[in-house]
């Protein structure tokens, strides 16, 4: 599975990046806004700082205008993926725009029938928004197997599933468990994988037998 981390704080993103754990990057109007920068800056820093691909989402609902700012946007780096939401006038910018060899993330895919729509208009990634789901009473996680799915039985899809609207580690494990190709992570639950309360029992006996020992490494 890949790891994307859904930030656009820059400073979150080098530490992350330092592990050699990112993958990419998600953005969207709302990280931007978080932010406090001019978009173009910070996605341009980001591409440079993560090889894989960054979304960098338009903002338009017409397909024209989407048009335009995809291409705008793709110019930025080499690396950015263009994100455009799931409606008509979306998957007719995302047709073109792979046309073009433009990476394309569709977004807000709430549903198996969306998610199907996305990869017939050749979507580099579909996002599906699991946390938003389990916040209206279902589980998001079932949307995710029934996608996974209906990609198996196409193997010419080449649309891979991004797990979007993390909120929690367990919605990483089952994800990959299902076989989903990418997972995009807010920084504290991609940094929170890491903890197991029996890691650090255990960490903490070794040194305190090494401090024993009247030893040292360096």
């Amino acid at each position: 599975m890949k790891f994307f981390v859904d930030t656009a704080d820059v400073a979150d993103i080098k530490d992350l990046a330092a592990s050699g754990l990112l993958d990419g990057v998600t953005t969207n109007p709302s990280l931007i806004m978080k932010a406090n920068r001019p978009m173009f800056d910070v996605i341009k820093e980001i591409c440079a700082l993560v090889p894989g691909p960054v979304s960098a989402e338009t903002v338009s609902t017409d397909h024209k205008r989407m048009l335009e700012e995809g291409r705008k946007l793709a110019k930025l780096a080499k690396n950015v993926a263009v994100k455009v939401p799931l409606t008509p006038d979306g998957l007719k910018t995302c047709k073109v725009l792979r046309s073009e060899g433009i990476m394309v993330n569709v977004t807000l895919c709430f549903s198996a029938a969306q998610a199907l729509l996305a990869a017939k208009a050749d979507a580099s990634f579909i996002s599906p928004f699991v946390g938003r789901i389990d916040d209206n009473g279902h589980d998001g996680m079932m949307l995710i197997d029934e996608i996974m799915t209906i990609y198996r039985q196409y193997p010419h899809f080449k649309t891979e599933v991004l797990v979007a609207s993390i909120r929690h580690t367990q919605h990483v494990v089952r994800a990959a468990k299902m076989g989903a190709h990418v997972a995009t992570v807010p920084p504290n639950v991609l940094r929170g994988l890491f903890k197991h309360v029996l890691t650090d029992i255990g960490l903490k006996a070794f040194l305190d037998d090494w401090a024993k020992t009247g030893q040292s490494i360096l």
